[in-house]
C-alpha cells in the first residue's frame, strides 16, 4: 500500500495500520476496498486535526460525538463528495472505531447513532443482447495482435457468459477450464467467498483459443490472463480496450466491463431465470442486492410499452 503522511499521533497511527491489515488478511476485503477505507479514514484524521486543533490520538477519539462526524461529512460534501462517497467514508470510520472499541480503547456509540446519507437510487445499465454479443466477439476486438484480441474476447465472454466481476476473471489460475470437457469454474469473489459458476461452451472455446495463441507458458498455478509482457493482466487494460470498443461500435458510455455482468443478470431474468439462482451465480450475499435487476427488467418493459403502444 502506498505510504501517506497521516495526521495522527503514533498510537492511533499504529492502531489504524493494524485495522487495515485485519481488513485485508482476516476479513479478506478486496484491495480496492481496503484502499478506499485507508483514504477515507486518512481524510477523517486530517479533518480532525483542523477541527480539534491538533493531530488526534486514541484518547482524542475515545468519545466522538455524532456532531463531530456530521461536521466531517459536511466538510466532505462541501468539497464535492456525493452521497455514495460520504456513505462509504462513514462506513470506514465506523469500522475503525468498532475495531478500537473491541479492544477497549474507544466508545463507538456516537458513530453508530449517526444515520448514513441517503443514497440515490440508480439502476444498473445493461447492454442489449445484440450489443453484448458484438462486444464479446473476437472479430470485433481492436487489438492488432491476434493473441491479445483472443485474450480480450475470452475475458469479456466470461464477464457476460458467467457474470464474473473483472477481478474474478483476472484472478483465475491458468489451470481453470484446462481439462477437456471442463465447464465449471470455482470463483473466489468478495470477502474470499468461493462459488461454482457454469461456463457456456462459447466461453470455453474463447478461453481455449486464447490458450492456443498466447505466446507465454501458462503454468497451472499462475494467472490465466497475461499482459503484453507476460505478467498478470491489469484490469485497466481491459477497461481501456472496452473504451475503444465503445467508440468503434457506437455504444453508450455505460458500456463498461462491469456492465457485461449486469447484462448477464438482466438477460437471464428477462428469459425467466430464477432470482435466487441468479443470486448464487453472481455471488451476492443478500437477495436484496440481486432484486435490483427486477427494477431494470420492469423499466425496460415500460420503455417498450411506451414506445410501442398507440396511446402511450
Amino acid at each position: 500500500m502506498q505510504e501517506f503522511l497521516i495526521a495522527a499521533k503514533p498510537d492511533l497511527q499504529a492502531a489504524r495500520e493494524s485495522w487495515l491489515k485485519m481488513l485485508a488478511r482476516e476479513r479478506r476485503l478486496s484491495a480496492l476496498t481496503v484502499e478506499a477505507y485507508e483514504r477515507d479514514t486518512r481524510q477523517f484524521l486530517q479533518f480532525l486535526t483542523g477541527h480539534r486543533g491538533g493531530a488526534p490520538g486514541i484518547a482524542d477519539i475515545a468519545d466522538l460525538r455524532p456532531a463531530d462526524l456530521r461536521a466531517f461529512l459536511a466538510a466532505r460534501r462541501k468539497d464535492g463528495a456525493g452521497a455514495r462517497t460520504l456513505g462509504r467514508g462513514l462506513a470506514g470510520v465506523r469500522s475503525l472505531l468498532r475495531f478500537l472499541e473491541r479492544r477497549g480503547l474507544v466508545n463507538a456509540a456516537g458513530a453508530a447513532a449517526l444515520r448514513a446519507p441517503r443514497q440515490p437510487k440508480s439502476l444498473p445499465k445493461p447492454l442489449t443482447a445484440a450489443d453484448a454479443r458484438r462486444v464479446v466477439s473476437e472479430d470485433e476486438q481492436l487489438a492488432e495482435e491476434p493473441w491479445v484480441a483472443a485474450r480480450d474476447a475470452a475475458v469479456l465472454t466470461l464477464l457476460y457468459g458467467s457474470g464474473l466481476r473483472i477481478s474474478e476473471a483476472l484472478g483465475l489460475p491458468a489451470g481453470a477450464l484446462a481439462p477437456p470437457g471442463d465447464s465449471v469454474l470455482r470463483v473466489t469473489g468478495k470477502g474470499g467467498k468461493t462459488r461454482l459458476v457454469p461456463v457456456l461452451p462459447v466461453a470455453v472455446q474463447a478461453v481455449a483459443e486464447y490458450r492456443r495463441l498466447c505466446p507465454y507458458h501458462l503454468d497451472a498455478q499462475g494467472p490465466l490472463f497475461r499482459g503484453a509482457r507476460g505478467g498478470p493482466l491489469n484490469p485497466a487494460i481491459v477497461q481501456r480496450a472496452m473504451r475503444k470498443m465503445r467508440g468503434a461500435l457506437n455504444l453508450p458510455d455505460t458500456a463498461t466491463p462491469h456492465a457485461l455482468r449486469h447484462s448477464f443478470a438482466t438477460h437471464l431474468l428477462g428469459r425467466g431465470g430464477d432470482l435466487r439462482v441468479i443470486q448464487e451465480l453472481l455471488g451476492h450475499a443478500s437477495l436484496s442486492t440481486t432484486q435490483v435487476y427486477t427494477g431494470v427488467d420492469t423499466a425496460r418493459l415500460l420503455e417498450i410499452y411506451q414506445a410501442a403502444h398507440p396511446r402511450a
